[in-house]
């Protein structure tokens, strides 16, 4: 006969890496409890490096986190978009299992590395040499300029040193990250953490000495870099702006390969197009170049921001102004015309949001709300404030219910947002298109990003005619208790549920009587 041998919950205080003896404890032990310990394992500096990076509400319980994939997505993503670059997962393997799906579903071509463990080699720290031989074993310069290697949740909680990995084997760099869910608030904000140790690594270089030159060679013309994943038209219709200013458009960081970073750091300045990447600016800083915030997105946004790349480079303002009224003669038209007619919420985990507000707004939608998973920061305070002008509630680190309350507050006709927003405006009748796959994955700056953007919301709108038919034709089909696909329609059984609220009743109040009495 088996039976079940009770566990006893250490005092607070008693708290040690040996608390996450195997895998299933550590997954489910609860942020607080992986934090207290990743702490007492030595991982104290990194935490609170990620805290003053990426603030967090303390006081927010679990339903008023950010939306977000898993953190380490967010790493994992950067290194496997570049080239001669390999990554390697440290963590529980139910963490790995979802994080290679989710990186070949979004179509990764190349294998994810990974080290398994147990109780035993994570408590006796076999698991730090697995990691080391592992490192040693892929470190082939012939096809590697870099290997990455990621601790998640349970090894971060643990203190696998990662710090105490070489910097280098056979001329292929070393680094060496911690992702914990329990650290690192959002997957848009996972980006940074490896885009910014990797351009610390490679400033590190340039003050060492010479380093190899872009694959097709400097720049002739100053270059701006430019912070955050964009669409790859955006950069082209930058460098067009720019183009009148002396200027062009530089490396987008996160980078493609390793030798961008060091193009990225020989710019003149850099447009922090996402807001978040605070490691990164803090890099960029340390080389003395300036960050300027916000994006070339509308009419004003694009008037404002060549106006702040220009002061932050050094260019005179008579050429300021002339790119500023090339750009405005090629938008004005358009943006005037007011061509988007009707009510929307807005919502999404990128880290564009307040960018892509802004254009809506100045394409005569009547935005009400936007919400993002990403904190406030220096290089989105402006955009919150202009879209606060314009009567536009912002709401930073926003959860689901949060923006679930805003679409059923303002009523919108078209909501944008992530899955679960769409699923629900969707039930409700709205129409409603997925943030991340149909309006991140479009061009945004410039008329490019005006023309597009329009298109595809005008074609949503229009669609309330086909939602209102779909409703009309199944009518509460597969609603409320019959919610699926069945054979026969399930009966409703209130008395059930009135049966169950009775009995958890009654049992509410025995315990109370017992803890009185």
């Amino acid at each position: 006969m088996t039976r079940t041998i009770p566990i006893a919950k250490a005092p607070a205080e008693q708290v040690s890496s040996t608390t996450l003896e195997g895998d299933g404890m550590g997954c489910h032990a609860g942020g607080e409890t992986l934090l207290a310990a990743a702490k007492q394992a030595g991982k104290s500096e990194v935490l609170a490096q990620y805290a003053k990076d990426y603030p967090r509400n303390e006081n927010a319980g679990p339903h008023d986190q950010p939306q977000s994939m898993c953190p380490a997505f967010g790493s994992l993503r950067v290194g496997l978009r570049m080239k001669r670059t390999a990554t390697i997962l440290s963590g529980s393997a139910c963490c790995v299992y979802g994080l290679t799906f989710t990186s070949h579903f979004y179509g990764a071509r190349r294998s994810v590395g990974y080290v398994p463990f147990n109780s035993e080699t994570l408590v006796t720290g076999k698991l730090f040499e697995d990691i080391r031989e592992a490192v040693h074993a892929q470190a082939d310069p012939e096809k590697l300029d870099a290997l990455v290697i990621i601790n998640l949740c349970v090894p971060t909680a643990s203190g696998v040193p990662l710090q105490l990995l070489p910097k280098e084997i056979n001329g292929v760099r070393i680094i060496g990250i911690d992702v914990p869910g329990f650290g690192v608030p959002t997957h848009a904000e996972a980006k940074d953490v490896l885009a910014g140790a990797m351009l610390r690594y490679a400033r590190q270089e340039v003050l060492s000495g010479p380093v190899a030159a872009p694959q097709g060679g400097r720049k002739a013309l100053p270059s701006v870099a430019l912070l955050g994943e964009m669409f790859p038209a955006d950069p082209i219709g930058i460098a067009q702006l720019l183009a009148p200013m002396g200027l062009t458009a530089g490396p987008v960081v996160p980078t493609r390969e390793w030798r961008e970073l060091y193009a990225a750091l020989d710019c003149v300045s850099v447009a922090a197009i996402h807001p978040f990447y605070t490691a990164c600016v803090r890099e960029f800083e340390a080389a003395g170049r300036s960050v300027v915030g916000s994006a070339p997105v509308g009419l004003e946004g694009t008037q404002d921001w060549l106006q702040n790349i220009g002061q932050a480079s050094g260019i005179a303002q008579e050429k300021i102004d002339v790119a500023r009224n090339q750009a405005l003669q090629a938008m004005q038209g358009l943006m005037m015309a007011k061509p988007i007619q009707g009510r929307i919420t807005l919502s999404g985990y990128e880290g564009s949001e307040l960018l892509v507000g802004r254009l809506l707004v100045e394409c005569g939608a009547d935005v009400r709300y936007v919400g993002t998973a990403c904190p406030a920061t220096p290089w989105n305070q402006h955009d919150a404030a202009w879209l606060a002008a314009k009567g536009v509630q912002v709401q930073f680190r926003a959860s689901l219910e949060q923006d679930l309350a805003a679409m059923h507050e303002y009523q919108p006709d078209l909501a944008i947002g992530t899955t679960p927003v769409v699923q629900k405006a969707k039930e409700a009748c709205v129409p409603s298109l997925y943030f991340t796959n149909l309006i991140s994955a479009r061009p945004l700056m410039g008329v490019a990003g005006a023309g597009s953007l329009i298109q595809v919301v005008q074609a949503a709108i229009g669609n309330q005619n086909r939602f209102d038919r779909m409703k009309s034709f199944f009518g509460g089909t597969g609603a409320g208790h019959a919610t699926g696909v069945w054979q026969s329609v399930p009966v409703d059984r209130p008395e059930f549920r009135a049966e169950t609220k009775r009995q958890l009743e009654r049992l509410q109040k025995k315990r109370k009587a017992e803890e009185m009495g």
